[in-house]
């Protein structure tokens, strides 16, 4: 793989200029009272104010949850003492940067800690030639250091146009055989810390889908949400947008039938806490780009 053409890596910057900007909005919005559905919305719409798209339903992901979990319609939970993920994806014309923060109301600032020095870490470990499970093999040392456990069955990924979970896998533990970054890729890394046993299984709530490549409607309620689905360039999107709630009905008997694939909410199985941190970098000839660089100063 060679370097990135300048007009792709100038919409990778510009998608992670426009990340960092609405993460640091919206991270101090977090505060007990305050809505899940509130701070999904005002991230989603200030993505679009700055002229980008979302590339994914922005994640709000509270205590046990690790992923995947975004408000649904008329969603009314309030934070109160949470530990709270975000997780945030801007595109560019399709050139994505994603991007993680956990906002700490619950006094869990060793936990909020562990995963973003390992994020850090992780990021100067990076590079060119460099096997990814040396990458992890840094998360995890950092994270066990404060006593806690990374996630080891969620990893980093690469990012590509219109897919913001490709290869190569970036792993949260050290692995003996493992592939080398290459020039002109793009990562993101995001390591997870828990107080748990570092595992995370599917929980029953699921608010986010996809379209898959067998899509296709039979009546015409289905057709319907189809094609609001399709509406969203192959991207995860959220139920919540579709235009109504029978929209939503349709889009859970497609989900059935195989032509929309959802998303389970993914929660630590011991039911304990945990902290994510992410970046976007693009891999160079000479170390790394950070894409997202300054959310977490």
């Amino acid at each position: 793989m060679s370097t990135l053409d300048e007009d792709v890596l100038a919409k990778y910057r510009e998608a992670g200029e426009v990340l960092t900007t609405v993460m640091e909005e919206t991270r101090e919005l977090v505060e007990p009272g305050a809505t899940h559905l509130e701070v999904a919305e005002y991230a989603e719409e200030r993505i679009r104010e700055e002229g980008a798209g979302i590339a994914f339903p922005v994640n709000v992901s509270v205590d046990e949850e690790a992923s995947h979990a975004t408000p649904e319609r008329d969603d009314a939970t309030e934070f109160g003492d949470d530990v709270v993920c975000l997780d945030i994806g801007v595109h560019v014309d399709g050139y994505i940067a994603d991007a993680a923060v956990t906002v700490d109301l619950a006094g869990e600032t060793e936990l909020v800690e562990a995963a973003e020095q390992a994020l850090e870490a992780a990021v100067d470990a990076a590079g060119p030639g460099v096997p990814v499970g040396e990458i992890g093999a840094e998360i995890e040392d950092v994270i066990e250091a404060y006593d806690y456990t990374p996630v080891y069955n969620l990893s980093g990924h690469g990012v590509e146009r219109y897919d913001a979970h490709t290869g190569p896998n970036v792993p949260n533990r050290g692995v003996d055989r493992s592939v080398e970054l290459e020039p002109g890729q793009v990562v993101a890394i995001e390591p997870f810390a828990t107080t748990g046993r570092g595992k995370v299984g599917e929980g029953n709530d699921e608010e986010i889908f996809e379209v898959t490549g067998d899509a296709s409607a039979r009546n015409r309620a289905a057709r319907r949400a189809l094609e609001q689905a399709e509406a969203f360039d192959g991207l995860p999107f959220a139920a919540r947008w579709l235009d109504s709630s029978r929209d939503e009905m349709a889009l859970r008997r497609l989900t059935r039938q195989g032509a929309v694939k959802g998303y389970p909410v993914l929660k630590e199985q011991d039911g304990e806490l945990v902290s994510q941190a992410e970046h976007t970098l693009v891999v160079t000839e000479d170390g790394v780009e950070v894409t997202t660089e300054g959310l977490f100063a």
